[in-house]
């Protein structure tokens, strides 16, 4: 990655001397440097099967995102929040980045017709405040009839792609505190209760430039390639914030457009010389069982420098699947990087090798379910986990879960992060801040404390392992699901018994998958077998998730602890014995 020297950002943009670096300055840098060169190509794949390639010039982007910034300067002060309503496209690019180079907080979201997360958008719209709502001139009418659904203070909408008579010349712009807000990262997490990482511009142009280090991002020779969503923390990394660190192009395609033909992922691949992208690890498995070979003999994947894999435990079916698939169309295994990461800590915290295939070991199930990792010995049960490999230029420490304590190489405990690029704070939320960021001990030099991320792993033989997660979250093709929220989904159904409900997740061989366990309500005589569709559908509607299943048990029969609350963990485990589902009704 090419180095940029304050001195040569300096020449290209004003410098206040309190203030550093932000992707907006980087922008004007790049605009200088690269000029006509090709900086963003979406691929619009609604008109056409093939889809249509829009680009935008990093001049052209400079300038329309100095247009935009000019126009929200006009009715807005710094720090005020600009929500991001918009389909993925270059006009998302130029929202994002003209409300960071107007000094405001980018709130990055998505439009209100997406399906199933209406609840969700109008969570975060209260939580965030936004002064100013940027979507597209097609989009306008969603967004305000959305708007007007909503209790929240009514903010100004703007259309990023409306023609406007502002010129912005040669403007000059003040360049960021680095320690103030860049934007606002929600998690996908409970719809009721989302939490917004607070990430300053010093945060996200760390995790930026350790990315480019990390998958080999550099200037003129790579460029990267994504369907993920730009509101997802490593959607917005990989398609923005790394591309603006190193100068590289970014190619972006909708999700839908992957899911509907995930052909059309690996042919951006292939027509992008050092390409350079990250998916869950569905998609991988989606890929290989999707593809067909008539598609494939359209791919050259020789000249692909990284492949992603990360937003969900990393399967080693899945990677020998999706090697199977392509490997005749030149894929090389080495090419895979298992990572791990979080919103928390802007997204990117650790990846194995570049070089070498990730690393698998088979783990003894029993000791490791007691907390302790060692090799499987031939003939004993095991589990094979997927190394996510080495602090991406940051530090990593296994806590004992009682305690605090750092435990020994070998033994499971929370992952915990020390670096520049972990957040602040949730947005609004000191007393949930407190218990996550900043934890003891502090680091002397930097005078940070640690990040908890609730999530469960293991250091073997120097890399890292995550084996499982404090929370109970259940995550299916990539997305996080809070099991409560689909317990309330599930129990509005007149045939479900009230306060009966748990879901909870169990593994297959493509991923992670949903089920269902509730109760049938006292005194109603119902068909089993209706009420599992409509709750399949209900499901589905307001959570964007298809159970694997449903079942429906007489009352008194769902698992609980003593204390009489319903147990998501003894449910899942009578499932999987098959004593669960022995008890069914219909």
């Amino acid at each position: 990655m090419e180095t940029i020297s304050e001195s040569v950002v300096a020449a290209c943009e004003p410098d206040d001397a309190r203030g550093g670096e932000s992707f907006a300055t980087l922008l004007r840098y790049w605009a200088w440097r690269l000029g006509d060169e090709v900086a963003v190509t979406y691929l619009d794949h609604r008109a056409g099967a093939d889809g249509r390639a829009v680009t935008v010039s990093w001049r052209e982007l400079d300038d329309r995102v100095d247009v935009l910034a000019t126009r929200l300067t006009s009715f807005t002060a710094p720090g005020d929040r600009a929500a991001i309503l918009a389909r993925q496209s270059v006009d998302y690019v130029v929202a994002f980045l003209g409300a960071i180079r107007a000094g405001l907080v980018a709130v990055p979201l998505f439009a209100p017709d997406l399906p199933g997360h209406a609840g969700r958008l109008a969570a975060v719209a209260a939580d965030c405040a936004p002064r100013v709502v940027l979507t597209t001139a097609d989009g306008l009418d969603t967004a305000a009839g959305f708007l007007s659904s909503t209790d929240i203070e009514r903010p100004a909408v703007l259309a990023v792609d409306t023609p406007t008579p502002v010129a912005a010349g040669d403007r000059s712009w003040p360049r960021p505190e680095p320690d103030g807000l860049a934007y606002l990262q929600y998690t996908s997490g409970s719809t009721r209760t989302p939490a917004g990482v607070m990430l300053t511009h010093r945060n996200v142009l760390t995790n930026a430039r350790q990315a480019c280090d990390a998958y080999s991002i550099e200037t003129g020779t790579t460029s990267t390639v994504s369907w993920l969503p730009l509101f997802h923390d490593m959607g917005l990394i990989l398609g923005i914030g790394a591309p603006m660190a190193a100068g590289a192009a970014s190619v972006l395609m909708d999700p839908l457009a992957f899911l509907e033909r995930p052909s059309r992922w690996l042919r951006a691949l292939s027509a992008s010389p050092g390409a350079i992208s990250a998916a869950p690890n569905f998609a991988y498995a989606y890929s290989a069982s999707r593809v067909t070979e008539d598609e494939k003999s359209y791919l050259e994947l020789s000249r692909v420098v990284s492949l992603i894999n990360g937003s969900e435990p990393v399967l080693p079916a899945t990677i020998a699947k999706f090697h199977g698939a392509f490997e005749d169309c030149g894929l090389r295994p080495e090419v895979h990087r298992s990572s791990y990461g979080l919103a928390e800590a802007t997204v990117l915290v650790s990846v194995t090798e570049a070089g070498k295939a990730p690393r698998q070991v088979a783990f003894d199930r029993e000791r490791l379910a007691a907390g302790l990792a060692t090799p499987a010995l031939p003939g004993v049960v095991s589990t094979t986990l997927v190394s996510c490999g080495f602090p991406a230029g940051q530090r990593v420490r296994i806590a004992d879960l009682v305690a605090g304590a750092l435990v020994e190489p070998g033994r499971v405990g929370e992952i915990q992060v020390n670096g520049p690029n972990v957040g602040v704070g949730y947005w609004g939320r000191p007393a949930a801040s407190d218990g996550v960021f900043g934890l003891p001990p502090i680091d002397p030099e930097s005078g940070a404390g640690w990040l908890a991320t609730g999530d469960l792993g293991v250091r073997y033989e120097g890399e890292l392992f995550m084996t499982g997660r404090l929370k109970d979250l259940v995550i299916v093709d990539g997305r996080n699901h809070y099991p409560q929220d689909v317990e309330q989904t599930v129990e509005t159904h007149p045939a479900v018994r009230p306060h009966s409900a748990a879901a909870f997740a169990i593994e297959r061989e493509g991923g992670e998958a949903a089920v269902v366990v509730a109760e049938r309500a006292k005194g109603t005589d119902v068909d089993i077998a209706v009420a599992t569709a409509e709750i399949r559908r209900a499901v589905s509607a307001a959570h964007g998730l298809r159970p694997h299943d449903v079942v429906f048990l007489a009352p008194g029969e769902v698992p609980r602890t003593s204390s009489g609350k319903i147990s998501r963990a003894l449910c899942r485990k009578s499932f999987l014995d098959g004593s669960l589902t022995a008890r069914r009704l219909g």
